[in-house]
């Protein structure tokens, strides 16, 4: 188990750093061993070190796991970053009865004023731009109550597509200390104001966190290594971290149109469409294209039994043992 922090934009993302986590079984102190460090400590611990390097970025971004936990919003604030935090819908704070006590409960007041697009109310119209060209109109709510404001230290801020409905796959309810554009705090923080739909935009990029699951834990074998100790876990997550750059690397020298791939010469007329690139490359084309240096032993063998029927050469074979079992390079076994 990891920790990571990735840096993304709307175009690509890259893991930057990983610590692995060590549950506190595995000290002799348990949780109060001067050694075992909480994934929140890592988490604020990968912040810092992004900081201290220089590492340009907006904001922060992360799930209720993080944006529930005080002192890992207090430590951002230390450290002068930015951040766009997700709170679960059951975060509240302490009111008096009748007064609003959630972000939740914010939401539904503003939604019985929702009438549609022509009369939102509260809400602001934020149009969310996602990769593949298609464009998705949600709704957002400043809050104004209890501890969050925005001449406040900290927002709340609700999107959603259906103000009226509040559907849980398509609402989030989220915390920043981006300072409002329009707030007196923003003409004196460090930090660059946000409005409502920046601060969307911001939050809808951590779902490149769920992409590199299925890309780098899934496909290229992040979480696949067989191995005990620390450095072996790092050294196989290097191995990984290489394979994705090879693979970012294929993606920016593969055609991107049909027009890159169009043969100089007129096809007949039954044969056209046939042998065309999609439009826009894709990630099993740039996994693919790399797929011989990624999985050498594979390919070696695929080459071979392509070529030959015949068991392969004794100094062939050889190489496919050593290479099967990680011979070599001693990156799993050492």
């Amino acid at each position: 188990m990891s920790v990571t922090s990735l840096w993304a934009d709307e175009g690509v993302y890259y893991p930057v750093d990983f610590e692995p986590y060590t549950p506190a079984h595995h000290f002799e102190g348990y949780r109060n061993d001067p050694d075992f460090r909480t994934k929140l400590r890592i988490a604020w611990e990968l912040v810092e070190l992004a900081v201290g390097r220089g590492v340009p970025f907006r904001a922060v971004v992360a799930d209720s796991f993080y944006g529930d936990d005080e002192g890992f919003k207090r430590r951002l604030g230390e450290l002068g970053a930015g951040y766009v935090l997700a709170l679960k819908p059951s975060h509240a704070w302490w009111h008096k009865i009748g007064d609003i006590g959630s972000p939740w409960e914010a939401a539904l007041v503003a939604g019985e004023d929702w009438g549609d697009g022509r009369r939102p109310g509260d809400w602001m119209k934020v149009v969310r731009s996602f990769r593949d060209g298609h464009e998705e109109t949600w709704w957002a709510l400043e809050v104004d109550a209890g501890p969050y404001g925005p001449e406040r230290d900290r927002r709340a801020v609700v999107a959603t597509a259906d103000p009226r409905e509040l559907p849980e796959k398509k609402t989030w309810f989220l915390t920043s200390n981006l300072p409002h554009p329009d707030s007196e705090r923003a003409a004196r923080s460090e930090l660059s104001p946000a409005g409502l739909a920046e601060i969307v935009r911001l939050y809808g990029l951590r779902m490149w966190v769920e992409q590199s699951y299925k890309q780098v834990k899934h496909v290229l074998g992040w979480s696949d290594y067989q191995v005990r100790s620390d450095i072996a876990m790092r050294r196989h997550w290097q191995l990984a971290c290489c394979a994705f750059t090879f693979c970012w690397w294929a993606y920016g020298h593969l055609p991107a149109s049909l027009e890159e791939t169009a043969p100089t010469e007129t096809l007949p007329a039954e044969s056209a469409g046939r042998g065309e690139r999609r439009p826009t490359v894709s990630w099993p084309e740039a996994l693919r294209a790399v797929r011989a240096c990624l999985e050498p032993w594979i390919m070696l063998r695929r080459y071979w039994r392509a070529f030959s029927g015949k068991p392969p050469p004794s100094g062939l074979k050889a190489l496919l043992e050593r290479v099967f079992a990680g011979e070599g390079i001693y990156l799993y076994a050492r």
